[in-house]
């Protein structure tokens, strides 16, 4: 098979961080490219058309599946590209509205593993979605909040007042709120998103926000050929995922290609939106259902089926070596990661490893193969959720990084085409 050319870039996905600060704004830039290469949104609540061969995506919050039936039918097995849409951060509180001191603080909690005293002394902007009172219809209507200005920064405390100059252990509920004012007088943070939105503060029913740095996406080092990114865990996957996904389209394999991005995964997974909830068997149910098959074809299309986990791996840290499996060294712009744990943090089978590896061949990458020190605990993905939710067998990959979950990261600029050729080899498979 020749190899499935692809645009992933280093500077394309520094683009697509930059313009998703939020997991819907994932959704809404990931949609925007689907369109534009001739996808339709569906509505889960309504009815799909039986028969009609098509591009076509849905939207449930935070999370997106896409799906091409032009060149494969489904009764071929699918072949899935996963990852998620979400990144550990600070998000606002239902009561946001602070005074401590005399200065005026918009209550923050962390979200996710968070390594927060990454996020002290940055320049913080704001971004989410709310709900809002409908005044024509009388229902609820969605809007995207992004604020791209330094409205809110944590400061740390001073070296001079710490009790230990080695560094300040930060309490969550204490130590990470948003400074965004002074004075005596306690000023609506909703009401100014919502005025920054365009939207009627009382209109104001619900809201998820979150915190993001300012700071743009850039290429650093001598020769730029490294990534200084916030969010790589995990949209540098969607960006690669989605580019992987359109080249797909122009060279069809022996299986349907699918693209799923799931919300919530650096809390669990377990929401209405999740890798744990109905959203990926809803859709690839219907999706045979539409081709004409009925419960007995979905069964046996999900037999013949793979999944690639896409979540982002440890490279080898410089600075500690010593915090690494001594045999499995990973090399920032040394090709696509395979993940493998013993205990199911990761889902990687013999089989799913077969057909990662022969992906890479074919895509003309090398292959890393990382394994966790067995005396550390090791992180999960949506492999082990998504292989137990659809009973698809699992392969859970990655791309190299350091400084996973800070608030800025940091991967190898050769490793984003080299991640999306193998996921677009994957999704491509030979008859």
């Amino acid at each position: 098979m020749p190899v499935v050319s692809t645009t992933a870039t280093a500077t394309g996905l520094c683009a697509f961080i930059d313009a998703s600060p939020s997991p819907f704004h994932v959704c809404h830039t990931v949609s925007r490219e689907l369109e534009a290469n001739g996808f339709r949104a569906l509505r889960e609540a309504e009815p799909w058309a039986a028969g009609e061969p098509g591009r076509y995506y849905v939207i449930r919050g935070g999370s997106l599946v896409a799906w091409s039936t032009d060149g494969s039918a489904p009764g071929a097995g699918f072949r899935v590209v996963g990852a998620h849409t979400d990144s550990p951060n600070l998000r606002v509180k239902q009561h946001p509205d602070l005074l401590s001191a005399g200065w005026q603080l918009v209550g923050l909690e962390p979200y996710g593993g968070a390594w927060l005293n990454s996020w002290l002394d940055r320049d913080l902007g704001i971004s989410g979605r709310l709900t809002l009172r409908d005044p024509d219809g009388g229902g609820l209507r969605e809007q995207l909040v992004r604020i791209d200005e330094p409205i809110l920064r944590v400061p740390q405390l001073a070296i001079h007042l710490s009790e230990e100059r080695r560094g300040v252990t930060l309490d969550p509920q204490r130590h990470v709120n948003g400074v965004w004012g002074v004075g005596a007088e306690r000023a609506s943070f909703i009401a100014h998103v919502a005025e920054q939105a365009g939207a009627v503060p009382d209109d104001v029913l619900g809201w998820e926000l979150m915190t993001h740095d300012l700071a743009p996406s850039t290429l650093v080092g001598r020769e730029r050929d490294l990534v200084s990114a916030p969010r790589l865990d995990n949209q540098a996957t969607c960006y690669a995922g989605l580019a992987a996904f359109l080249a797909a389209l122009a060279e069809p394999g022996a299986a349907l290609p699918v693209l799923a991005l799931f919300d919530h995964e650096e809390v669990g997974s377990q929401s209405e939106r999740g890798a744990q909830s109905d959203l990926l068997p809803a859709v690839l149910e219907r999706i045979v259902l539409a081709a004409g098959g009925g419960r007995a074809e979905y069964l046996a299309t999900l037999a013949g089926s793979l999944v690639a986990s896409g979540d982002m791996a440890h490279a080898t840290h410089p600075n500690y070596p010593d915090r690494h499996e001594p045999a499995h060294r990973i090399a920032v712009n040394g090709g696509p990661v395979l993940k493998v744990n013993q205990n199911l943090r990761y889902a990687t089978d013999a089989v799913g490893t077969g057909a990662f590896a022969l992906a890479c061949a074919e895509a003309g990458v090398p292959l890393q193969r990382y394994v966790h020190r067995a005396d550390l605990p090791c992180g999960s993905t949506i492999g082990p959720i998504t292989a137990a939710r659809t009973g698809i067998g699992t392969v859970d990959v990655g791309a190299p990084q350091l400084a996973m979950h800070s608030a800025r990261e940091f991967m190898g600029a050769a490793d984003v085409p080299a991640y999306a050729a193998a996921l677009a080899a994957f999704l491509t498979p030979a008859a």
